[in-house]
């Protein structure tokens, strides 16, 4: 390809609307355009791009027995109902994008694929002699995101690969999970990125067990917590901790302590001396579900820890999920709310883990009770400090046995950096950002059940078919090298997936020899297997250099004044080593090092003089 015909067109300026790195170097590189909030068009090089990235990622699912299929975007809501997905999806978080017929039936955009494939193999697979059977595409997402940003990180249409795998039993599903498993870290490996395996939230998706790859950046939007000896990682929505010991609240008689204005934790202690650790905070939310009325919620937590929302859906969709349908959203409770249920004001601020039902009688759209959870940190504290409800007053040296309440000690806290790992108190979990770029589920018969996707097993008997799901975002993936692989110059793309793998500047095109001599390399280096690209602009040496390193092919070849000599320079663009070299050696010195970096794997450049 000719830089000529390649429609490059870089910007010297960072974009107003870029908020990350990666974002401004593919906007300035001429790698993407936006073309709506969320909206990216996919210009010739990081077609490119993502084209090399598919292909190792087809190898590899192939690899582990993946048959390669398309599935329709557009969905019809009867499937997504059926697995009680569809208020979920449209009502609840509201990311699928869907749509009214002329009929008047209404359709998703599919942010993923469950219920049509499960549908098809409802109808395709009907003996146990037939699996297992893993399915996947390549192909656009969708996603109605509330905030599009960083590009094609968190855009409203992606490319992902989606695998379905079906099986006869649990211990099959278990086998190719772990298939995938290695699948991905090739997958990553042979694509330059450094990526860590996480334990993960299953979300809506659901399932018995999941697990996120993630791509360590800076500007990665998820919290790792991971233990030094490698032994544990989590994604934070998913990671549990031994949280640091309470202070213990000093010996003294229960008393009701008057407190006016100190509504906060911080208040209270800076007034009183206490520590957080020694107060129950009380957390009034309500969850709404799409069946039945939205239940108050009552959740009692040590003042030094923070509430894992994540883990709050989780209990409560095993608590109510079966009875009242899908979550669709938990939301804090404040005054307003309160008095449009026409009841009477509550005491904010000096809320109390024994607050009454009572205050709920009479109440709209709510259940007259509340629905009382504790964190472990909060239900194993025995003395505590804790609010009064009303009188701006607390209770210090209160007991839950003088409450008249013996809370359950769920896990509802949100681990933190710091904090003693479970398997290794010796072990403190410490912090990194990362961006997911992958996610394998072991989803077991949730789809199956639903939709009713059953085999005869070997005892000629029906059960429903076992399921798992990976999915691994290509166009974020490309954009996730971007923030791993850069400088102050611009982006430096792994061999395995740049656009090219060498360029071709010629220093002088006023010059024959150096004209003549690139072309001819040129045509030898494609001849050979070298995916090359010839800048044959009229333009200055500098500008076609600085071009060079923005787009950030990873080898540069300059063809100058020892082009009369047939000498060349090759430049490697991460760390920016050279070597002066004979133009005739150049295929030979160059080819083995892009089959190996080709692999992912590290071969250096020949040292000066000894060949290659």
């Amino acid at each position: 390809m000719r830089v000529s015909r390649l429609l490059l067109v870089t910007l010297r300026d960072d974009p107003a609307e870029a908020e990350i790195i990666s974002h401004k170097l593919l906007l300035r590189a001429g790698f993407i355009r936006r073309v709506g909030s969320g909206i990216y068009a996919y210009l010739p090089l990081l077609w490119r791009v993502l084209q090399k990235i598919s292909a190792i990622v087809r190898e590899e699912v192939n690899a582990v027995g993946g048959l390669e299929t398309l599935l329709p975007q557009l969905q019809p809501a009867e499937l997504w109902e059926r697995s009680g997905r569809w208020a979920g999806y449209t009502a609840g978080e509201g990311i699928m994008f869907h749509l009214l017929d002329r009929q008047e039936r209404a359709f998703g955009l599919g942010p993923t694929h469950e219920e049509v494939i499960t549908t098809i193999a409802a109808d395709l697979l009907r003996s146990y002699r037939q699996l297992p059977v893993c399915l996947y595409q390549i192909q656009t997402k969708f996603r109605d995101e509330i905030r599009p940003r960083f590009g094609l990180m968190r855009g409203r249409e992606f490319i992902m690969k989606d695998a379905y795998s079906f099986h006869a039993d649990e211990e099959d599903l278990r086998r190719t999970y772990q298939d995938f498993d290695g699948a991905y870290r090739r997958i990553f490996s042979r694509c330059g990125l450094r990526a860590v395996a996480v334990e993960a939230d299953s979300g809506a998706i659901g399932g018995s067990a999941s697990q996120e790859f993630m791509v360590t950046a800076e500007a990665g939007e998820d919290l790792i917590l991971a233990s030094p000896d490698g032994r544990y990682a989590a994604n934070q929505e998913r990671a549990t901790s031994r949280a640091g010991a309470a202070v213990p609240l000093p010996a003294g008689p229960f008393r009701v302590l008057a407190t006016p204005g100190q509504s906060t934790i911080q208040g209270l202690c800076s007034a009183h001396g206490f520590d957080p650790s020694q107060i129950v905070k009380v957390l009034l939310l309500v969850a709404r579900f799409a069946d039945g009325p939205d239940q108050p919620l009552l959740i009692s937590l040590r003042g030094d820890q923070q509430l894992n929302d994540v883990k709050l859906a989780n209990v409560l969709t095993a608590r109510l999920g079966g009875e009242r349908g899908t979550l669709l959203e938990v939301e804090p409770i404040n005054p307003e709310q309160v008095q449009r249920q026409g009841l009477a004001p509550l005491p904010f601020g000096y809320l109390g883990p024994q607050l009454e039902d009572a205050v709920l009688a009479g109440a709209r759209d709510w259940s007259t009770h509340f629905l009382r959870l504790a964190d472990a940190t909060a239900a194993e504290l025995e003395r505590f400090v804790c609010g009064a409800n009303g009188g701006e007053a607390h209770r210090v040296g209160v007991s839950w046995s003088d409450l008249g309440l013996k809370p359950e000690a769920l896990d509802l806290r949100a681990a933190q950096p710091g904090d003693r790992c479970l398997h290794d108190v010796s072990q403190v979990l410490v912090a990194s950002r990362g961006i997911e770029v992958g996610h394998i589920f072991q989803l077991g018969r949730k789809y199956s059940e639903a939709l009713g996707a059953r085999f005869t097993n070997e005892a000629g008997q029906e059960e429903a078919l076992w399921m798992g799901c990976y999915g691994i975002g290509v166009s974020r993936l490309a954009q996730a090298a971007v923030e791993q692989h850069h400088d102050a110059n611009g982006l430096i793309w792994p061999v395995a997936i740049a656009p090219f793998e060498l360029i071709i500047v010629i220093a002088n095109g006023q010059e024959a020899a150096q004209v003549a001599l690139a072309e001819q390399l040129y045509g030898d280096l494609q001849a050979a297997g070298v995916d090359v690209l010839l800048d044959d602009r009229s333009e200055r040496a500098g500008v076609k250099f600085k071009d060079a390193d923005l787009i950030g092919i990873p080898w540069r070849l300059v063809v100058g004044r020892g082009a009369a000599g047939g000498t060349v320079e090759l430049v490697e663009r991460a760390g920016g080593a050279k070597q002066e070299l004979p133009a005739a050696e150049l295929a030979a010195t160059l080819v083995p090092l892009l089959l190996a970096q080709r692999r992912g794997l590290a071969l250096d450049l020949p040292a000066q003089g000894e060949g290659a």
